[in-house]
């Protein structure tokens, strides 16, 4: 499907009938970073998966990348589908267009699961920072750190084909998409309008995420009225660690 002049790569798979999920990855990673929940997922939901653009399979878009574009995407994308309310579940930078949409586009969305993300990530200086970096030596340049960030130490040495498969990803996305990416978590900030969310909300943070630590999770679940928490003995990419609990905690919270 094509938005906006940018060419989106989405599936769409599970029962018709079934309630629909759309799925939001992070920012250097792809629709496969659901991996690890696609076959329990898909016993009960229409899955709704595609990569943002710039990532994957997806066009790296020219022009500004916004919050709002991406999010209007993401409403594209359930148009294509045919979908008109899905439960959104999204990690980091996916985490982030969930929470966009419960301000946003209410009507669209039956519940949110906002994982090891933020209203506000990082500082600005920050994410210019990691632009000039990538745009000046590469994705490599960041890749080492990028891999830190995602997976505890513990992680990493258990399992050593799973981060090389992530950081094969990361290294495969185009600059154009990985700096447009950055330059959304350099200027999106929900801290003010999140209270405004009316949608289930369900705030998933990692124990040891450096890069969204706990603090920021918990500053969700309080500006949005009734949310719950999951918290996991996990780095950033909190689904791929704890694929377990993070797939047996967000089935109970949106079949609750």
């Amino acid at each position: 499907m094509t938005v906006d002049g940018c060419r989106l790569a989405c599936d769409v798979e599970g029962p018709e009938e079934a309630p629909a999920c759309l799925l939001l990855h992070s920012l250097g990673t792809t629709s496969e970073l659901w991996a690890p929940q696609r076959e329990r997922f898909g016993r009960v939901f229409r899955l709704i998966r595609y990569d943002a653009r710039g990532h994957g399979r997806s066009q790296p878009a020219v022009g500004p990348y916004t919050l709002d574009r991406l999010g209007r995407d993401a409403l594209a994308v359930l148009d294509a589908a045919g979908v008109d309310r899905a439960h959104v579940c999204g990690v980091s930078l996916g985490g982030l267009i969930a929470l966009w949409l419960g301000v946003h586009a209410p009507d669209r969305v039956g519940r949110i699961v906002a994982a090891n993300t933020a209203a506000r990530l990082g500082s600005r200086d920050g994410w210019a920072e990691r632009i000039r970096v990538v745009r000046a030596e590469g994705i490599a340049a960041v890749a080492q750190g990028g891999i830190a960030r995602w997976f505890t130490d513990r992680f990493r040495d258990r399992e050593p084909a799973t981060v090389e498969r992530f950081r094969s990803m990361l290294l495969s996305c185009p600059v154009d998409g990985y700096a447009g990416g950055c330059a959304v978590l350099r200027d999106a900030d929900l801290r003010d309008e999140i209270g405004q969310i009316e949608a289930e909300t369900l705030v998933v943070t990692g124990r040891h995420d450096l890069a969204t630590p706990p603090a920021l999770g918990e500053l969700v679940q309080e500006r949005v009225v009734g949310s719950h928490r999951l918290d996991l003995d996990a780095a950033h990419l909190s689904n791929v660690e704890q694929a377990d609990a993070f797939t047996a905690g967000v089935l109970d919270f949106l079949s609750d």
